[in-house]
């Protein structure tokens, strides 16, 4: 009997047995605890909430997007009316910043959106297209713990519900996301990985034909047809016109393959190493839809990189969402050479001073256009710089030549008669254009090209100019043609 009052004792004292111990420390009285009917009661209020202040920071006239947007006057005029100080001296980021945060003050939540750069410590930021993705004091922060929670990737375009930096933070925090691409976060876990996409042949053609007074295009829609998922080379000597060909590609593919269109496409200019002035006129002789991201001449090579790396995985992501994705680079060599200067050096240097490592990634950038099986595609248009006087130049060009399906040559040819576009016929093409192609009118194709190749550079250029000016669009043009 002793012996049994002894364990009994030695069990109130702590020396039973973990379990008992366990259940002792737990034990709770009804009331401490919410009920689990009351806390799904209380998270369901709390998502109601929450969705009811998205719901009216939506209907905001003035969101983070769309200040960016402003003009530097109009942002003034609102800067004025939310009584921000010394307005006037402050640049164009940090008056959009200042103007954020006075209206968060008013309202508590804003609406944000931007594509996400995560940086090597894990956390990330939203960056506007609007500043070409340079750190910026209206970037939004996202945390670590969010990113690995919906499983973010670089160059997604995300949105959600951001609130004001407190006392000792400098930016805005995102709070939740609301959309990842357009999409619910839950339904991206589910997509395919870029580089698990079945690549094709180009087999769905893009369409650069606008009017009758476009000569540039309609020659190009003959001679180097395109197609979703095309990745194209417009090899170039200085001043054959590149710039204003590749204008008027952008214009045709923003206007034919508009977001109202039955193959709606978004569209990407790059300009890398450009002058401040080209940049200015691009965005100003292009749509409203069309992003124009650059890197100007005055910049690091590493701002070329990081704007390069930015926009092809910004492509990539809306590819795995089924999107139909158009970059014009201007230009391909520039690129490489930025890779090039950044490049540490590995003893392996090469003709022109080209290291033989440096040319990967841009490989990679370029290889990266394709048309993907029962989904969307990435198409880059990609200008190569020749007769340059540079060896360098030269010596990516030879490594650049071949990797395409598809080359615009221009000529110098042309230029010096003052004949415009200067587009050699004879040398420019698509590989595997008849999967573009109507048959009868690849049939035409075919039989003008014979034509053509007996004929000078300037004769070609002359015939066809003169004979499509007299039509109203290219199946008019060899309808009418008589071609022997």
């Amino acid at each position: 009997m002793a012996s049994k009052k002894s364990r009994r004792r030695r069990s109130k004292r702590g020396g039973g047995s973990s379990q008992n111990a366990a259940v002792a420390t737990v034990t709770l009285q009804p009331g401490e605890v919410p009920s689990d009917e009351q806390l799904e009661a209380e998270a369901a209020e709390l998502e109601k909430e929450t969705q009811g202040k998205y719901d009216l920071a939506k209907k905001d006239d003035y969101n983070l997007t769309k200040l960016q947007h402003m003009s530097n006057d109009e942002l003034a005029k609102l800067a004025k009316k939310e009584k921000v100080e010394d307005h006037t001296s402050l640049p164009k980021q940090k008056l959009v910043f200042e103007i954020l945060k006075a209206r968060a003050r008013k309202q508590g939540l804003m609406v944000g959106e931007g594509t996400l750069e995560i940086l090597p410590d894990g956390f990330g930021f939203l960056r506007s297209p609007e500043y070409s993705y340079i750190a910026s004091p209206d970037d939004v922060y996202i945390s670590p713990s969010q990113i690995r929670r919906f499983g973010l990737r670089k160059g997604q375009v995300i949105k959600g519900l951001i609130r004001p930096p407190k006392e000792a933070e400098t930016y805005f925090a995102l709070l939740r996301v609301e959309e990842v691409n357009g999409q619910d976060p839950k339904k991206i876990h589910d997509l395919q990985r870029f580089e698990n996409l079945t690549p094709l042949h180009p087999n769905r053609r893009i369409h650069l034909e606008l009017d009758a007074e476009g000569l540039e295009t309609r020659i190009i829609d003959l001679v180097a047809p395109l197609g979703f998922g095309q990745r194209a080379l417009i090899v170039a000597p200085p001043r054959t016109g590149k710039t204003v060909i590749l204008q008027k590609i952008t214009n045709s593919i923003a206007m034919n393959h508009s977001p109202d269109s039955e193959m709606p496409a978004k569209v990407i200019v790059l300009l890398i190493d450009e002058r401040p002035e080209e940049v200015t006129d691009f965005r100003r002789n292009t749509p409203e839809s069309v992003e124009v991201v650059a890197s100007t001449f005055d910049e690091e090579a590493g701002r070329h990189i990081q704007v390069a790396e930015t926009v092809i995985e910004k492509a990539r992501r809306m590819v795995e969402f089924g999107q139909h994705v158009v970059i014009l680079l201007d230009s391909i060599t520039r690129l490489a050479r930025g890779y090039n200067n950044a490049m540490p050096n590995s003893g392996k240097i090469g003709t022109g001073g080209v290291d033989s490592a440096a040319l990967i990634k841009p490989k990679k950038f370029f290889g990266a256009a394709r048309n993907i099986e029962d989904g969307g595609s990435l198409t880059i248009i990609a200008t190569a710089l020749v007769d340059t006087g540079s060896k360098a130049d030269e010596v990516i060009f030879e490594e650049f030549k071949g990797t395409g399906n598809a080359e615009l040559h221009l000529t110098r040819k042309l230029v010096e008669k003052r004949i415009w576009p200067a587009i050699d016929i004879s040398a420019s093409g698509t590989r595997r254009e008849e999967l573009l192609l109507d048959p009868k009118e690849l049939e035409l194709v075919v039989r003008l090209r014979k034509v053509v190749s007996d004929m000078s550079v300037v004769e070609a250029m002359e015939l066809l100019r003169s004979r499509m000016a007299k039509t109203k669009s290219n199946a008019e043009f060899l309808m009418t043609m008589n071609l022997g």
